[in-house]
């Protein structure tokens, strides 16, 4: 039996050769020991028949038996995942790249499949690399511990794989927090880093997004109305956020918006403008928008979402068959107030029924 190779790796500052490396086996079939933020695993290409049947015998696993995927950017689970509920996506925003394991619907009808994206740089880089579907079980026999550090994991494995990264001991030392949410209710399969409460706050929290086109003023002040209505009656359980679909981040809400929110004792003087993306429309339990343009510009970037697109003027107690609110821009002051006033109106009834 060929003693394994053992490659010392600077966990800060890897070097793309021992990625490179690392990555090529994969590809070959081979197996590799390779840190993550939580315990060392074993990678091993899913794709690849050899490699997977070599990892089950060393893992004494059994072969119908399915082993979570490691993915290095977010938006991949949906290359795995089908049918992926809200809850998903909150809490990839929350804890990904981290120690969550999520295991939702397949592609693969009637079965499931697990999904992770680690906290750990030589791990994302190397997945990234080998551009195949890396598992990465825990590089310990079944039944033995779950090695923190590279040497742990050798002591077993030496010889039963072709390269182990070292980098040192881990970060967190225990293994993910385990998540299925395949059938669309919440199981915790297993409480790992991740605590049962903590998953919990996240998934039972609300989460509703105002857009507007430049975030500098209608989906600012519905953000700080919501805000301050939900504060009134003690509703500690919604997230409320607001982007445009036209802007680059970082410019400050107008004037106009900030002088007629102070009027409310809101102060909005603090906001920075931000660009939608579809992680925030995917995570979103609601999304209202300002005018049928946002309707469709986040329908064509998140299409799963159409059912929870909502023109905000719905909400309004006003007699007109125009439900868009316009944009006040470069508008009178008189504009902006009649802008707000109809916001307010609309936000006095989703606080209600939110």
């Amino acid at each position: 039996m060929t003693a394994t190779e053992i490659l010392k790796v600077d966990p800060v500052n890897p070097k793309q050769e021992d990625i490179d490396k690392a990555a090529d086996i994969l590809r070959r079939a081979g197996l590799v020991i390779m840190p993550t933020e939580t315990v060392y695993g074993i990678a091993a290409n899913m794709k690849n028949q050899k490699a997977m049947q070599r990892l089950c015998e060393i893992k004494r696993r059994p072969n119908h038996k399915p082993f979570s995927l490691l993915i290095d950017d977010k938006e991949k689970i949906e290359d795995f995942a089908a049918d992926i509920p809200v809850a998903a996506y909150k809490l990839m925003a929350k804890f990904w790249p981290g120690p969550l394991t999520l295991v939702l619907a397949s592609k693969t009808k009637g079965e499931t499949i697990g999904l992770r994206m680690p906290d750990n740089k030589i791990a994302l880089r190397v997945i990234a690399a080998a551009k195949v579907p890396v598992v990465c079980p825990s590089a310990n026999l079944s039944g033995r511990p779950a090695p923190q550090d590279c040497a742990s994991a050798l002591k077993d494995l030496n010889g039963l794989v072709n390269l182990a990264i070292d980098s040192g001991p881990t970060k967190l030392g225990i293994e993910s927090t385990v998540v299925d949410l395949s059938d669309n209710s919440l199981l915790i399969a297993r409480e790992g880093a991740i605590k049962k409460s903590e998953i919990e706050a996240v998934t039972k929290k609300k989460t509703v997004l105002f857009v507007c086109t430049g975030n500098s003023c209608r989906s600012v002040m519905a953000k700080g109305l919501l805000e301050t209505e939900l504060k009134k009656i003690g509703r500690k359980d919604v997230e409320v956020i607001s982007a445009g679909i036209a802007i680059i981040g970082g410019y400050r809400a107008t004037q106009e918006t900030v002088e007629l929110m102070q009027k409310q004792g809101i102060d909005v003087s603090g906001h920075f403008t931000q660009r939608i993306s579809t992680e925030m429309i995917k995570r979103a339990d609601i999304v209202l928008v300002m005018e049928k343009i946002h309707e469709a510009r986040v329908i064509k970037l998140a299409p799963q979402v159409k059912n929870r697109v909502f023109l905000l003027k719905e909400f309004a107690k006003i007699e007109d068959s125009n439900l868009d609110i316009a944009d006040p821009i470069g508008k009178s002051f008189v504009e902006y107030e009649g802008t707000l006033n109809t916001i307010k109106q609309a936000i006095e009834r989703v606080a209600k029924i939110i």
